[in-house]
């Protein structure tokens, strides 16, 4: 048996990287899996790639009347949500002194405002016991130059968790924050803006690893599996590093 067999689940931002990862991993273990994605072609090619039993909506998790289409979807489909993964997000670098207002805003809102207002939208659909996995970072727990905005919305992230395993508790909702190490993603690859400077990139977050490599983003969505199953039923306001060491040694 699959340990989401007949459970549906909720992955934002799932087009590439650790959101389609995870999507993937959700429907091989037997859950009905609702994806978005800003880019119609992108979540098309997504949905292509994990099975019959996805259903793509085109949306962006800042935009509050994309996720009230998205919620209406997944309330017409019926069933509730039995786990949401709100992985939506992403960011640039932007050294102290030239952070703008729109790129401060730009990052807030998309990585803040969009986790809050999907969780905060989905709440009617989701069902009492269901599990709510947010997507942080190890950026939050280090000083990485230039990434201090980036930073401070994934720790917004984690503080969320804390305080919204305790108001939902009483539905027996669980809360848990994900945090993935360097992982090699397109997101991550579009930080630099040449060839040379990709490689440089990958190979400088690579050396911050005690395992020596950066991540895969299936190795991310073994975990997020393990936090969406009744395998961490006993988890709560918690936080799981999946950072090759990077935090840990």
């Amino acid at each position: 048996m699959g340990q989401l067999n007949g459970k549906n689940a909720l992955v934002t931002g799932a087009t590439s990287g650790i959101g389609l990862a995870a999507a993937r991993r959700f429907a091989a273990e037997g859950a009905h899996v609702f994806i978005t994605g800003r880019r119609q072609e992108a979540l098309d090619e997504a949905a292509g790639s994990i099975g019959e039993d996805v259903t793509a909506i085109r949306g962006d998790v800042s935009n509050l009347e994309d996720l009230d289409h998205l919620v209406d979807v997944i309330r017409r489909h019926g069933g509730g949500l039995d786990v949401l993964m709100a992985n939506a997000g992403g960011g640039e670098f932007a050294p102290l002194g030239a952070i703008t207002p729109k790129h401060f805003a730009d990052t807030f809102n998309g990585n803040v405002g969009g986790t809050l207002f999907t969780v905060q939208k989905a709440l009617p659909v989701l069902n009492d016991g269901a599990a709510i996995v947010l997507l942080g970072s190890t950026a939050a727990t280090s000083g990485t130059p230039a990434f201090g905005v980036y930073a401070a919305s994934k720790a917004a992230i984690r503080s969320f968790a804390r305080t919204w395993a305790v108001e939902l508790v009483g539905r027996n909702i669980r809360v848990n924050t994900l945090i993935p190490g360097p992982t090699q993603t397109p997101g991550v690859e579009g930080l630099a803006a040449t060839p040379d400077e990709k490689q440089a990139l990958l190979e400088g977050l690579a050396s911050t690893v005690p395992l020596g490599r950066m991540g895969r983003p299936e190795e991310i969505a073994n975990a997020a599996l393990f936090l969406a199953s009744d395998q961490s039923s006993f988890m709560t306001g918690a936080e799981i590093f999946v950072d090759g060491g990077a935090q840990q040694v």
